[in-house]
């Protein structure tokens, strides 16, 4: 099945991150809520309440190969051998898969994982000498093309385990705005690292991204995505806060869903709150749809409605109605495009 096709399954889908530290339920509820492909895209859950490891840094740390990564009271530092968290990081990311796979026995479709991106592990790695990774080009290289070695395997594994699924990768990076504006804080925290060159970025996230042979989605929920740099290494779905947009966004925006570019739209909260109407939760996707004078027929193949984050720091209860009023929400905005 083409890329083109795997959109058309994906009315809504999660983030990544969920409340608590039981990877069955977690499991469960996430292929329960987006139980057939006109529901939306199961993922693989990430429950970093468990502790570092699970965290979203810790676990893409255990992923790289032949780059070590330990827990230090300033956070993650790279180090010479795999140590007791890069151990625990594994571990909880077997179990995952584990109870990803039981929940998945015979299903065919779409299936998320998601991953943290080149530049946003590049400004949470710590060198041996303290400093964010991000300040050596060298070791930026490095940490790229380990990365990409390390989601191709696991890529393979997800393949394996559930052997009737459509991988769909997602790359999270909302630490890449403050890299490309030199935003990231040096140890000290007195002074910020050197702006990386808008090239040298894009080189990278493409070099990860190519190790995919079917859709790569860049989710960040800071402000200023670079949609346009995003499009250009490779991505075919951008996925964010849509409250955080501005109307500086609408051209690129507009240009990305008539190149095919899924929008994956984050209107649902992703923390404890009252849910509004399934319609009123995409109000804001139909009116930019009729800001950037699109055919509102294209809106359900074009967008996929998610929380407008990731879900850990909500309560189980509050997860799974987030999950399932966006699939409520996905269904109103195909109904009711206009």
């Amino acid at each position: 099945m083409s890329t083109e096709d795997t959109w058309t399954l994906g009315p809504a889908t999660g983030v990544g991150s969920m409340p608590g530290g039981d990877a069955r339920e977690a499991a469960k509820t996430v292929t329960g809520t987006f139980e057939t492909p006109e529901q939306g895209i199961p993922h693989l859950p990430e429950l970093p309440a468990r502790g570092p490891g699970a965290d979203m840094i810790g676990r893409t740390a255990g992923l790289l190969v032949e780059l070590y990564a330990r827990v230090e009271p300033s956070g993650w530092r790279v180090g010479d051998r795999p140590g007791r968290d890069t151990r625990r990081a594994v571990s909880w990311l077997g179990e995952d898969l584990d109870a990803l796979e039981e929940f998945t026995q015979g299903y065919e479709g779409p299936l998320k994982v998601q991953a943290v991106g080149p530049w946003t592990l590049a400004a949470a790695l710590e060198l041996r000498n303290g400093e964010a990774m991000v300040s050596d080009p060298g070791a930026c290289r490095d940490l790229a093309g380990s990365l990409a070695e390390g989601l191709r395997a696991h890529l393979a594994q997800v393949r394996k385990r559930v052997p009737g699924a459509r991988l769909v990768l997602q790359l999270d990076e909302p630490s890449l705005t403050a890299v490309l504006r030199g935003r990231i804080k040096t140890a000290s925290e007195y002074r910020t690292h050197r702006a990386v060159d808008r090239q040298v970025v894009e080189s990278a996230l493409r070099e990860v991204m190519a190790v995919h042979d079917g859709p790569v989605v860049v989710h960040s929920c800071a402000p200023d995505v670079p949609f346009a740099l995003l499009r250009r290494a490779g991505a075919h779905g951008l996925s964010f806060d849509f409250s955080l947009l501005t109307e500086r966004d609408d051209e690129v925006l507009g240009e990305a869903v008539e190149a095919g570019t899924k929008l994956f739209a984050g209107v649902v909260p992703g923390t404890e709150g009252p849910l509004s109407d399934p319609a009123g939760s995409v109000m804001g996707v139909r009116t930019l749809w009729r800001r950037l004078g699109l055919n509102p027929g294209s809106l359900a193949e074009s967008v996929t409605v998610t929380p407008s984050c990731g879900l850990a720091g909500a309560s189980p209860a509050y997860a799974r109605a987030a999950l399932a009023h966006c699939v409520r929400a996905a269904r109103s905005l195909a109904d009711n495009p206009e």
